[in-house]
């Protein structure tokens, strides 16, 4: 089996210019093993990290359920009668101590969406400054401060719900450097052909931190109250921020206890992808079509991603009159799928381009294509199941572990057209990218006035149509070269 470097020559970049070797004057570097190694400690850590963003983020969702009087929500049932009730309600005494608001069901809208403005504030600032003073400290901080508003959650909520709208757009503020700055962080520590797996090890937190919050957080409210849900996980955020700040270092240089191998073997294997321009090349990189494509992509995705995290479970209550809340394990069912197609696809990816000689655009393709279009197809499926409550759950489950293909695909292509600027290119794709996030609800509540299926149907369509047009865009113009802008003049190379 020859090494990652080895086989670089012929399958890093795009299908007629990724065969010129990428270590052209300089000697190449066996890999580094994995076990142990400084790069795959800081994914483990990076993991944990999303998993901690991600479990601050969802927690509000289900506590929401437990602070808000349910004689208040009874008002605005939307139910629709159209299919036949699952089962009988099953009343469950629980602790039901923690105070109880009278917000109606657009003031808890509010508050949900609230964090998004403010997330979606930060993406391109968070991204420059990861550029020029590095991620580690904007994702330690962000983090951090992420989970310290989460510990005054309970004390906003008394101060009134305008507060704690604001409170959870400062936390959308602190969420919104961390992944611009992760980006950042690996375009110095990553080797072009272990970017997969790296990336969708430390992302994958994400995905793994809803699958346990949304559980635990029932659980705690079921058992304790709901201020204990924001104050567990303000402790952990804190704990984890901590270790972030004493075992993990900004570059493989400045790393304390690397070893000379794998520190050559990283820094041999970026030397001639990184820029050493001051400037950010704005205009060259604003008319870039392979970003655009990246853009496009990652906005409609995140349309169906947002379709099937919000309006999916309100689909299933309201039409076929399941609520998967009730089940914390079929919840978190679709997150573990992707979890697990994360992990398993980085894996795939780099063995493809490694091992197989692919070229970079084709497995980003490939695996956009896949995630992209697959979650499409299951998603206007459970438009047209009728009521078998069943079936939904399922095509739940599968349009979400295919999103997971996406990990390898389009998410990292910023790595590949531009190294140096990951994190600037990765604020900018996420500013487009949350705005569904925001604006997907609204929509599909004017679409549905009479809470019909055929209504649905219509909501579920668009966004399918949304993703097979980002998949097809981004497989026409993307890139798995470094662009020319990427690089100064010195090293005006594409691998």
């Amino acid at each position: 089996m020859r090494s990652p470097i080895g086989g670089l020559a012929s399958s890093d970049g795009e299908e007629g210019s990724d065969r010129t070797p990428l270590l052209q004057s300089t000697p190449r570097v066996e890999a580094a093993p994995a076990c142990c190694s400084a790069r795959y400690n800081l994914a483990v850590l990076a993991f944990f990290g999303f998993f901690v963003l991600y479990a601050l983020r969802v927690n509000l969702s289900v506590a929401l359920v437990d602070m808000v009087d349910s004689n208040t929500t009874s008002a605005d049932n939307r139910t629709s009668k159209e299919c036949a009730e699952h089962s009988a309600p099953i009343k469950v005494l629980h602790n039901q101590t923690g105070k109880r608001y009278q917000w109606d069901a657009e003031t808890q809208g509010w508050i949900l969406g609230s964090f998004f403005y403010g997330y979606i504030i930060t993406q391109i600032p968070g991204g420059y400054i990861a550029s020029k003073v590095g991620g580690k400290l904007l994702l330690g901080f962000g983090i951090l401060g992420t989970a310290i508003f989460t510990l005054f959650t309970p004390i906003a909520a008394d101060f009134g719900v305008g507060a704690l709208i604001v409170l959870r757009a400062l936390e959308g503020l602190g969420e919104g450097v961390t992944f611009p700055a992760m980006h950042a962080m690996w375009s110095s520590w990553a080797p072009p052909l272990e970017r997969s797996k790296l990336l969708s090890i430390s992302y994958a937190g994400a995905q793994l931190g809803t699958v346990i919050s949304l559980p635990l957080s029932g659980i705690i409210c079921f058992y304790m109250d709901w201020t204990y849900v924001f104050y567990l996980f303000g402790i952990v955020g804190i704990i984890w921020f901590i270790l972030w700040i004493f075992l993990v270092s900004e570059t493989p240089e400045t790393h304390k206890t690397i070893s000379r191998h794998e520190k050559e073997y990283i820094l041999s294997s970026l030397k001639n992808q990184l820029s050493s321009q001051k400037s950010v090349p704005w205009i060259p990189m604003l008319k870039s079509l392979p970003l655009w494509a990246i853009v496009v992509a990652h906005f409609s995705y995140n349309w169906t991603f947002y379709t099937l995290l919000t309006l999916l479970p309100t689909y299933m209550k309201e039409i076929l009159r399941f609520n998967v809340q009730e089940n914390g394990l079929l919840s978190a069912l679709p997150y573990f799928g992707c979890w697990l197609c994360m992990i398993l696809s980085g894996q795939a990816a780099d063995n493809l381009r490694a091992k197989w000689n692919y070229s970079t655009i084709c497995v980003r393709r490939v695996f956009s294509l896949i995630g992209m279009i697959g979650p499409a197809v299951f998603l206007v499926a459970a438009g047209f199941i009728g009521c078998d409550y069943s079936l939904a759950v399922a095509f739940l489950t599968i349009s979400t572990t295919l999103g997971g293909f996406c990990s390898s695909g389009f998410s990292i292509n910023h790595l590949d057209i531009a190294p140096s600027y990951a994190g600037i290119l990765l604020g900018i794709t996420n500013t487009f990218a949350t705005i569904p996030g925001m604006v997907g609800p609204v929509i599909a509540k004017s679409l549905t006035p009479d809470n019909t299926i055929r209504e649905w149907q219509t909501v579920f369509c668009i966004a399918a149509a949304i993703n097979v047009f980002g998949a097809i865009f981004f497989s026409l113009f993307a890139k798995g070269e470094v662009q020319n802008w990427a690089l100064d003049d010195r090293h005006g190379h594409r691998n």
